[in-house]
């Protein structure tokens, strides 16, 4: 799709990698961020893995706070290129620098509170490669901004400033003191940052020029999070020869990955996005925010903590014992946490209540005592067969809606 003629003015302006060429409300993902999340794919499955190696409850939180940092940067960007094209000039080189120190994040994930003997401290490393990616987003924001004179944008972009700095403080100690004082000063350091820029923001400056660029972002990072859950079947697979029951809990793992792609995918996505194009300005803004930006964290949260539960099943498939608590409550308590964030999501974006969700997100919790004692793969079936089955109900009573959302 052509850009209108007031980009095309601004290109032939500002050459070279300074130019910033601003968006419209056509306007689609570029091939560029598709590449930019690469690194997040590594990152997700470094989490993945901390989290299955520490196997405890104090595990968990660490790895659900580091991912909330990664995805913190991650819908920082794509406000970003929602503002402007990612593909071209300042905003490629700035996102290109932040893949590198993502990377670095991802790197520095097995050593987040445990630093390693030799070498660089790790979490000193990854609090620095953190806030470099952070720091670098709002300097490549409030230029884009300014290529527009946009004054109310580049207001908004330096509010954004002092939650990073206090943030930034609480994560340079924690990363120094270590331990479970390090666990408590990080999730400090989000809760500042989360909280004065949600406060901040809702009646702020924030621009969402393309509706369908912003749906389509939150989309391909739900893939790249539901991918996530089919690489742990392979995870969980890689220590044991294939036999009959490893080929079975793939294809139940794969089951399951399908069903959290369709809750999310087959109406829901389409419907979020016909409301968020059907809104502008401020309204739209603030939907952006609290739908996506923050209530989306809790789905991804969902499905990260679903394919550790999978990684579980699949290592332990062969041992002819009970899943256990652990990976029993991942699992299942995974899904119900993903189906407790597409509630969140149908609420935040006013689409209404799913009793159907709800009853299945409550089932979910109930099996995990009996997942527990059960084998592996009966665990991994069960909760197959409670994402299968709200699928078909729901596929039977929203077939209508799901007709005239596609037709439109």
């Amino acid at each position: 799709m052509a850009e209108p003629a007031e980009t095309d003015t601004l290109v032939r302006r500002r050459g070279g990698w300074a130019r910033t060429v601003p968006t419209a409300e056509g306007h689609r993902v570029t091939t560029f961020e598709l590449f930019f999340d690469l690194v997040y794919v590594f990152a997700v499955t470094r989490i993945t893995g901390y989290m299955a190696h520490e196997h405890s409850a104090h595990g968990v939180v660490q790895g659900m706070l580091l991912l909330a940092l990664l995805w913190w940067t991650w819908s920082a960007y794509t406000w970003l290129g929602n503002q402007a094209r990612a593909d071209e000039g300042l905003l490629r080189a700035g996102m290109g620098t932040a893949m590198a120190a993502i990377f670095v994040v991802a790197l520095t994930v097995p050593e987040a509170w445990h630093d390693m003997d030799g070498g660089l401290d790790g979490p000193v490393v990854l609090v620095c490669a953190y806030l470099v990616v952070r720091a670098l987003h709002l300097v490549v924001y409030s230029a884009a901004a300014t290529a527009v004179k946009d004054t109310g944008l580049r207001r908004q972009v330096m509010v954004a400033w002092p939650p990073l700095l206090v943030s930034a403080a609480l994560l340079v100690s924690g990363a120094l003191v270590g331990g479970t004082a390090q666990t408590l000063l990080f999730a400090g350091a989000l809760a500042v940052d989360w909280g004065i820029v949600y406060l901040t923001s809702r009646r702020g400056n924030w621009r969402v020029h393309s509706a369908s660029h912003w749906s389509e972002r939150y989309g391909l990072f739900m893939i790249l999070a539901i991918g996530e859950s089919i690489a742990a079947i392979g995870v969980g697979a890689a220590q044991h020869p294939i036999s009959g029951q490893l080929i079975v809990g793939a294809a139940v793992g794969i089951a399951i990955a399908i069903g959290l792609w369709w809750l999310y995918f087959d109406i829901l996505a389409l419907e979020a996005e016909h409301r968020l194009a059907r809104v502008r300005g401020r309204s739209r803004a603030r939907l952006a925010l609290v739908a996506y930006s923050y209530g989306h964290y809790v789905i991804v949260a969902g499905i990260v903590l679903t394919a550790l539960g999978v990684e579980g099943v699949l290592e332990h498939a062969e041992d002819g014992k009970g899943l256990g608590g652990f990976y029993a409550t991942a699992l299942c308590g995974g899904a119900a946490l993903y189906l407790a964030g597409l509630l969140l999501f149908k609420g935040l974006t006013g689409i209404g209540l799913s009793l159907p969700r709800l009853a299945a997100a409550v089932l979910l919790l109930a099996l995990i005592p009996a997942l527990a004692v059960l084998p592996p793969l009966a665990g991994l079936a069960g909760v197959a067969v409670v994402l299968a089955g709200l699928t078909v109900v729901e596929g039977a009573h929203y077939a209508d809606v799901r007709r005239e959302l596609r037709g439109a």
